[in-house]
């Protein structure tokens, strides 16, 4: 039976090897970083310029590095000492801080947008954290998360006449699931929680935002040229999501 780390455990132990297939343009965790999800961030927020904003698991730094380098003022919080580590030689201009994102250590209302790039996935209830970010939000401020797809996160492949499908199975189910991720020694197994768009939205409300923008990944156009293969997949259907919230 495989051992299930913690989330902190887990990226402790995968955090150089994350970074550096990201960093270097290594293989599927690029593509899907830098050609499918973060783009659906960048397009949300827009001019950033001078604006306070809170990167919530900040991993190794690659969204607090580019938000600095567009005029924002960002701190990033992550509950992996390892990544902290990274991010901070990532960029240096930022503040990084070693937490939970369920109990931030940060002042009411002190940020004018709040992002969590694949961050909600890996907690069972969303109450905790989503009472934070909100308090920690000026009002009328934003919360920019992206998400897996609610939709693809729960196809599963089938087989009919010798042909594969894939089919949409058990999607009201929103208990955790084991996750592998890694490769050869550094592959570890985590939970990860699948939430419906009812469950998402509904919580959202609940918790004092209100649901301005959303949009499905797709790999940006260039992607076709640097990885066909993987570009004719994804253009078929969208493993993330992006929402864009507003405080009340």
């Amino acid at each position: 039976m495989d051992n299930i780390l913690s989330t902190k455990e887990a990226f402790d132990a995968l955090a150089e090897e994350y970074y550096v297939e990201r960093k270097y343009k290594q293989g599927e965790g690029y593509f899907k970083l830098f050609l499918l999800r973060m783009p659906l961030i960048l397009k949300f927020l827009g001019n950033v310029t001078g604006k306070k904003i809170l990167d919530v698991g900040c991993g190794p730094g690659f969204h607090t590095s580019l938000l600095t380098k567009r005029g924002a003022v960002v701190k990033g919080i992550d509950i992996s000492k390892e990544f902290i580590e990274i991010a901070r030689r990532e960029t240096l201009t930022a503040e990084f801080i070693i937490g939970d994102a369920e109990k931030l250590p940060f002042f009411n209302s002190e940020f004018d947008i709040v992002v969590a790039p694949l961050v909600l996935h890996y907690l069972n209830s969303w109450d905790q954290i989503l009472k934070e970010i909100y308090a920690v939000l000026k009002k009328g401020g934003i919360f920019i998360f992206s998400h897996p797809h609610p939709v693809t996160h729960k196809l599963k492949q089938t087989k009919w006449f010798f042909k594969n499908f894939n089919v949409i199975n058990d999607y009201f189910n929103e208990g955790g699931k084991n996750a592998s991720m890694g490769s050869g020694n550094k592959k570890v197994t985590l939970v990860r929680y699948h939430k419906t768009y009812e469950t998402i939205i509904k919580l959202s409300i609940k918790h004092g935002f209100e649901i301005i923008d959303y949009e499905d990944s797709r790999p940006l156009p260039e992607a076709k040229e640097l990885s066909p293969e993987q570009y004719k997949t994804w253009f078929n259907y969208p493993p993330f999501c992006a929402w864009k919230v507003r405080k009340i």
